[in-house]
């Protein structure tokens, strides 16, 4: 594999900006489609995977059905679990990058910290900076993607006094393996879907677990399970059962989305799953705790949390759950508005910043920044969750408003994919080929995804990472969620609106321009 110095090679096809599942799904797409296997991807870790190859704390693993939480191209008849762990669905990713040949395309340990279209070239170029020797060098790029991911930044801590304390503490993201928690002091802070799979895990290794929660969230009955040896032989050798597997599974989550729009039957869903709950809740967790468990708002409203051993671990003697304010870290412990909470560990499960996108990275149009388009817009969006007028031969992966609360982020990447290379196949062969999204396609498309997320449960009330309040666009701006269906999503993506795009076909050395220049002058206009 590549290292931070590029070989020498400075352009390539496509380029894509990190290496996860977003990143392996359009290596692997470009192959299968097109036969296309010039593309580099620059990634900051030291390895490939994105989230599951950073995410390594106690517990990490999946909250969507590996039948579903994994390529539709590549079913794995070998899953060890219903719901698999970190590990598992990182060795996954890595055997499906090896067979598509990806990992020699990759550089690691590198940040791209721009992208800058250059009209004179109809290019790409990426501003790249090896981050442990300092060495900055430039790739070009016809066609450039975006898979850097959604949850790409950790909160900072908001708890003043962080740095007088003695020992560790580190975000869940970046869990240290040389800090041993046995017979230690912890707190843990966050009561979200990782600090829900963190406590089970280790409170029976500390001396005393103290989390303290911020917001209350549902929490229902687990989905997880082993696949015995019979089903993964049957996964294995009877055609097709894997497919129905996947079907089966994902119409039971399509069935879900039932529960997000705010009308009468979205309420009678939401009650059944809300009763369903709080029963569980309150028959697993300790009565002391039901008040400052159980939420009052609406099921959906906040991500909802499948239980992996969280309720039960809260019988443990180690273990003390408290909605204590934390006002003050000191060398010791936390201040609470109670009193004093001793540490030796803390650990910051508190999320990550959310409704932003690319990591930081600055990319440079035909008109300005990307962070100054979506600021005109009131915060970040993109057309068809993965394009912005202004910004040609450029697509997100798992963009704004890509994912959904109720099924499987890699279905709505791959989307994204597929709808991009429809959109590209008309220039992959032209020197100068261009595309570019209208800029009227992208407001239209803006206006009515907002007005319909106004009308689900994300905009019912309760504070979330879903949203964010735009003082500027006058309203709650949720980038983070898709309003319909996969189904849907996947129904746009197969049949792109061809007149809310600009394509440029350039001609061949004799001056003739490819079938695909006559096809798109009768796109309709607009």
């Amino acid at each position: 594999m590549a290292t931070a110095k590029e070989s020498g090679r400075n352009y390539s096809q496509f380029a894509c900006i990190g290496s996860g599942f977003s990143a392996i799904a359009l290596g692997a797409t470009l192959k299968r489609w097109y036969g296309i296997t010039d593309i580099r991807f620059f990634e900051r870790h030291s390895e490939l995977g994105g989230t599951w190859f950073t995410n390594t704390y106690p517990g990490a693993a999946c909250d969507v059905p590996s039948a579903l939480y994994s390529f539709s191209f590549e079913p794995n008849p070998d899953w060890s679990r219903i719901l698999p762990s970190q590990d598992e669905l990182w060795k996954y990713l890595k055997g499906v990058a090896d067979k598509y040949g990806l990992p020699p395309k990759m550089t690691f340990g590198v940040n791209v910290e721009k992208c800058e279209w250059v009209e004179r070239k109809k290019r790409w170029v990426l501003h790249v900076h090896h981050s442990k020797t300092g060495h900055v060098f430039h790739h070009e790029c016809k066609f450039l993607f975006a898979g850097a991911g959604q949850l790409v930044t950790p909160r900072e801590i908001d708890i003043p006094g962080s740095e007088n304390f003695k020992g560790p503490i580190f975000h869940s993201s970046k869990w240290r393996d040389d800090v041993d928690i046995v017979g230690k002091k912890v707190i843990v802070i966050g009561n979200g879907c990782t600090a829900a799979q963190i406590v089970p895990s280790i409170v029976d290794k500390t001396k005393h677990l103290t989390q303290i929660i911020r917001s209350k969230h549902w929490i229902l009955p687990p989905i997880d399970g082993a696949y015995t040896d019979a089903m993964r032989i049957l996964f294995k050798y009877i055609p097709g059962s894997m497919s129905i597997q996947r079907l089966i599974i994902f119409l039971a989550a399509e069935n879900e989305l039932r529960g997000f729009p705010m009308t009468a039957s979205g309420d009678r869903f939401r009650q059944k799953r809300r009763a369903q709950a709080e029963d569980y809740m309150k028959t697993r967790a300790p009565t002391k705790y039901h008040d400052i468990l159980i939420p009052n708002f609406e099921v959906g409203c906040k991500r909802r949390i499948f239980d992996s051993g969280y309720l039960d671990s809260l019988h443990s003697k180690n273990l003390t759950l408290t909605n204590e304010s934390a006002l003050k870290i000191t060398e010791a412990g936390i201040e609470t508005d109670r009193g004093f909470i001793e540490a030796d560990v803390i650990v910051l499960a508190n999320g990550y910043v959310t409704n932003t996108f690319l990591g930081g990275i600055e990319v440079v149009g035909r008109k300005g920044t990307l962070t100054q388009h979506w600021e005109s817009f009131g915060g970040a969006e993109a057309y068809n969750c993965s394009a912005m007028s202004g910004f040609p031969n450029f697509f997100i992966l798992l963009g704004p408003n890509a994912a959904t609360g109720h099924t499987s982020a890699i279905m709505a990447a791959e989307n994204s994919i597929n709808y991009a290379l429809r959109i590209l196949k008309p220039v992959l062969n032209s020197p100068e080929g261009v595309v570019e999204l209208c800029e009227d396609a992208e407001k239209r498309y803006v206006d009515r995804i907002q007005d319909d997320l106004a009308k689900t449960v994300w905009n019912s009330g309760c504070q979330s990472w879903y949203i964010q309040t735009r003082a500027k666009a006058n309203r709650t701006w949720n980038a983070m969620s898709y309003p319909y269906s996969q189904a849907y999503f996947w129904y746009r993506s197969l049949f792109p609106v061809w007149g809310d795009w600009k394509i440029a076909v350039s001609p061949d050395p004799e001056g003739h321009l490819p079938f695909y220049s006559f096809i798109l002058k009768l796109r309709p206009s607009g």
